[in-house]
Formats: C-alpha cells, structure tokens, sequence
C-alpha cells in the first residue's frame, strides 16, 4: 500500500495544549494573528490539529522560551515557511536578539545595584521614614540614568 493513503491522526485543540504545554487562549490568539494556521474542522466541526500543527506549536514556544518576541517569531516562521532560510539569515535574527537580551540584562543590573543601594539604607525599623519609599518619590531618581 503507498504512503499516500496512510491516515493522519488529529487531535482536538484541548489534547494540543496538554501536548504542548500551550494554554487554549493562547493557541486560540496565535490563530488569530496568523502565527498558527487556521485547522481544517471535521463533519462535526471540531478543529483537527495533526502532527504539522503540534510541530509549529511546539518551534513557537519555544521562540518565546528564550524570549523572541511574536514579530521575531513571525520573522523565523516566515524564513522556515518560505523554505529558503539560510543559516546566516536566521542567526542574523537570533543575534539581534541576543543583542537585545544583553541590553535587558544591562538593565536589570543597573536595577538590581540601585534597588541595593536603596535598601541598605533603610533602617527596617517600624518607623514611617523609608529610604524606598524616598527614593520612588524623588523626581531625580538614579533608575532613569542610562
């Protein structure tokens, strides 16, 4: 008998999200954007997702994993879609984004050595003086400093 006759198995849009791990809400607004195909329905009406949708479902989040945000995501769908991605293309976009992850980790330490800063100097005591809740009213504040 020739593969082209074999039966594929679908799933329903619950038993994708427990197989991926995916909320309902968030397959139903990936659909919705166009980052997940719209699945064929069967004669009762009922979404039919096969192996080719769990695949895509399973590439997004792990995208979103490590932090690509949905347009990148749309970018990396767009090169493996087309069939024509290159190596270089797709660690050209993943560059950017570890430029970007390097820029948010800056941020976060920048943050992290202000808000210590901050909280050593409060006394801990049950008294209404509070050198957070100073500095979080200070229009100077040393978070807006780049």
């Amino acid at each position: 008998m020739s593969d082209n006759h074999k039966t594929v198995k679908t799933v329903r849009r619950s038993d994708l999200a427990r197989l991926t791990g995916c909320n309902l809400e968030t397959i139903r607004y990936y659909e919705n954007i166009g980052v997940m195909p719209e699945p064929p329905r069967n004669a009762k009406n009922y979404r039919c997702y096969d192996e080719s949708h769990i695949a895509r479902l399973s590439f997004v989040m792990r995208a979103r994993d490590l932090g690509f945000t949905l347009e990148e995501v749309r970018d990396l769908l767009a090169l493996v879609d087309g069939g024509m991605q290159t190596c270089a293309e797709v660690q050209a976009l993943a560059s950017r984004h570890l430029e970007s992850i390097g820029a948010k980790i800056a941020d976060l330490r920048r943050i992290q050595m202000v808000l210590s800063e901050t909280v050593a100097q409060c006394s801990g005591e049950d008294v209404p003086d509070c050198a957070v809740i100073d500095a979080l009213t200070q229009s100077d504040c040393k978070l807006h400093t780049a």
